[in-house]
């Protein structure tokens, strides 16, 4: 009898590849879709099927149960999933508007490779993630984009003051700040772990499409139009040679493809 030979196969990719702009809110669509799928569609399709296969039957069979109640059931459901649809809708629409901010702004980073910038997008962390973080010799630049649908008549613009930020009008909030803060100290950590380089991440706000007006300079946070963001970071300071870029880059490829991701439980 000839034996089966072992078919079993394997990736010949040794790592991950590195993620992609917007790639954590394209998993968030996905989710979405697969999660409201039964609710919206499939179940409500299944009981107006069932409800009317039963006045049929009851037209041919008088002995069986009036379906009204299976009826009214019936349309208190599509109601129900048609509420459902359309918030399930505007909430993909917000998230695709987001996406599409990242791609842009991804776009305009991605320009800078010639000019011997690493560029690295979607650096996932517990809970959240950094759309997009930017290596250089000017230092290492943590990229937090921020995508609001503009009115089509009017004024459209961003106000930074040290209340926060208001857009458009409305009244100031730290949140966005506070959200940068946040992932600077983080990355700064992974970074040290993983080079032994100390060093302080500069956080930055992109509102791509809108105009920025910042009333506070106090604020260890840029807030920029993402056309801005190479002038602002050719203004600083060289702080790194190009062996410790080429350090922090190396390992944080490293870290997004996989070989670090036991650094996120610690």
């Amino acid at each position: 009898m000839l034996k089966m030979k072992n078919k079993r196969k394997k990736s010949p990719l040794i790592l991950n590849p590195l993620r992609i702009v917007g790639q954590s809110l394209d998993e968030e669509i996905q989710g979405v879709v697969n999660s409201e799928a039964l609710t919206i569609f499939i179940i409500p399709f299944l009981v107006i099927g069932f409800t009317i296969y039963n006045w049929l039957l009851w037209y041919q069979i008088i002995t069986i149960p009036n379906p009204l109640i299976l009826t009214f059931f019936s349309i208190f459901l599509s109601i129900y999933s048609l509420f459902r649809f359309f918030k399930v809708r505007n909430n993909i629409r917000s998230l695709r508007l987001g996406r599409d901010g990242e791609r842009a702004v991804g776009q305009t980073l991605d320009s800078l490779r010639k000019s011997g910038y690493r560029v690295f997008h979607d650096l996932v962390g517990q809970g959240f993630n950094i759309d997009h973080v930017l290596v250089s010799e000017y230092g290492v630049f943590c990229i937090e984009t921020k995508t609001f649908s503009k009115p089509e008549k009017g004024e459209c613009k961003v106000i930074v003051t040290e209340e926060g930020i208001s857009i458009n009008g409305f009244k100031s909030d730290r949140k966005i700040l506070i959200q940068a803060e946040a992932q600077k100290a983080w990355l700064e950590k992974q970074i040290t772990k993983l080079t032994g380089i100390k060093l302080t991440v500069k956080p930055v706000v992109v509102f791509p499409g809108w105009f920025i007006e910042n009333r506070y300079k106090g604020s260890n946070v840029w807030v920029l139009e993402p056309k801005a963001l190479p002038g602002f970071i050719r203004n600083e300071s060289k702080i790194f040679t190009d062996e410790q870029v080429k350090l922090i880059s190396n390992q944080m490829s490293l870290y997004i493809r996989g070989t670090y991701n036991d650094l996120n439980a610690r």
